[in-house]
């Protein structure tokens, strides 16, 4: 009787697991598919762009930022960059005023992200085309703005660039780069590959500044890049990967920063599940696949915690009854295989896989995360960065 029940949860815990790494798997898969994109380099019309750096606590890297960006070959008076400064020194304000840019200060109870965005919008008199969100710590190329002016020309009204990473300081750095171009290759390339919308990331953002205008006000929470996706598949517009167009991003290089990104992201995550559910039944009726789609990756379980699950399970079930655990490795290597195509090959490399060492210790931190997490709290949780 009672190895039938713990056969029973064997069972049911691995159909649970079992959805996570399918979805892995298939979006793998779909980033295989050679589809070549035909948006031109060059445009016959010039856009006017807003550039917004929500900087909070960011005295380290935003002047490096706003300086490296304002070495555009787009012409200067088609682009604007503006600094939300959230608690920055006086030192650091009075560096950023030296430069072209509009200066903004506000002083907030309690800052977030969405509530520098909101500041900007309201204190911009200007006209423009489309708007650009930019991290503190982002770094772009003088081309950026030339070739999103391409995309933004094709009629793409929404855009994510291909955030990557500009510092590998050690195992950490590493691994949350490799991180996130597993990401960029499972929820935006392969996603955009098959007729799906990418996911959104936070920065290197790019939005028709009309359609940023009407939806940036309804942002409550520290996952405001997550609540803009949904608002945006909810009125069925199309979310473009530009592949091609590179934000340079610093990676987080220490334990401490690690667990609390992704606590945010964490919290944020099951944020969104609960504020998406809601809406599905209305998406199934439209047919909107694309909603769906995004509220099953809310759902999904961290590929690191998944990775260990799995791994502990296999070994168990070998210990506790062997013909039961085949199952278990089958769904190990169909995951570990996913991930190996997932990463770019230009990352696959021997030292990388001898910094998986430090995975376990990261996923504790995770595990840490999930006792302590309140999915009702709003509070930003501010990642640190060290400079260049």
């Amino acid at each position: 009787m009672i190895w039938s029940i713990i056969h029973l949860l064997d069972i049911l815990l691995w159909l649970f697991i079992a959805g996570s790494v399918v979805y892995v798997a298939f979006f793998a898969l779909a980033s295989l598919i050679k589809k070549r994109d035909n948006t031109a380099e060059k445009s016959s019309s010039s856009r006017r762009f807003l550039i917004l750096f929500p900087a909070y606590h960011e005295d380290s890297v935003i002047v490096n930022s706003v300086e490296k960006f304002l070495q555009q070959d787009y012409p200067n008076e088609l682009y604007q960059v503006a600094v939300i400064s959230d608690h920055m020194s006086d030192a650091t304000n009075t560096r950023l005023a030296s430069f072209p840019i509009t200066l903004h200060q506000p002083v907030f109870d309690k800052s977030s992200k969405a509530k520098a965005l909101q500041h900007a919008i309201t204190h911009t008199t200007e006209s423009f085309n489309n708007i650009v969100i930019l991290d503190a710590d982002n770094v772009v190329l003088p081309d950026f703005l030339t070739r999103l002016n391409a995309f933004c020309d094709a009629g793409y009204r929404a855009i994510q660039c291909h955030r990557t990473a500009k510092n590998a300081d050690n195992d950490v750095a590493v691994l949350d780069g490799v991180s996130e171009e597993i990401n960029n290759t499972l929820f935006r390339r392969a996603h955009n590959n098959i007729g799906l919308s990418s996911a959104l990331i936070g920065s290197g953002m790019c939005f028709d500044y009309d359609l940023f205008c009407k939806n940036v006000f309804q942002l409550t929470t520290a996952g405001e890049d997550r609540e803009m996706e949904a608002l945006l598949l909810q009125q069925e517009e199309f979310i473009k990967y530009a592949a091609d167009i590179h934000v340079y991003d610093e990676k987080v290089s220490n334990k401490d920063n690690f667990q609390r990104q992704r606590m945010r992201w964490m919290t944020a995550q099951v944020q969104s599940l609960i504020r998406q559910l809601p809406h599905i039944p209305s998406a199934i009726v439209h047919g909107n696949l694309n909603f769906i789609d995004k509220t099953i990756q809310q759902a999904l379980i961290p590929r690191s915690i998944l990775i260990v699950v799995l791994i502990f399970m296999a070994l168990l079930m070998t210990i506790l009854a062997p013909t039961w655990s085949t199952k278990w490795w089958i769904l190990l290597a169909v995951f570990v295989i996913s991930l190996f195509i997932a990463i770019p090959a230009r990352l696959r490399s021997v030292s990388l896989f001898c910094k998986i060492l430090v995975v376990p210790g990261l996923v504790l931190r995770m595990l840490q995360n999930l006792l302590h997490m309140d999915h009702k709290n709003t509070d930003f949780l501010h990642t640190t960065h060290d400079g260049e």
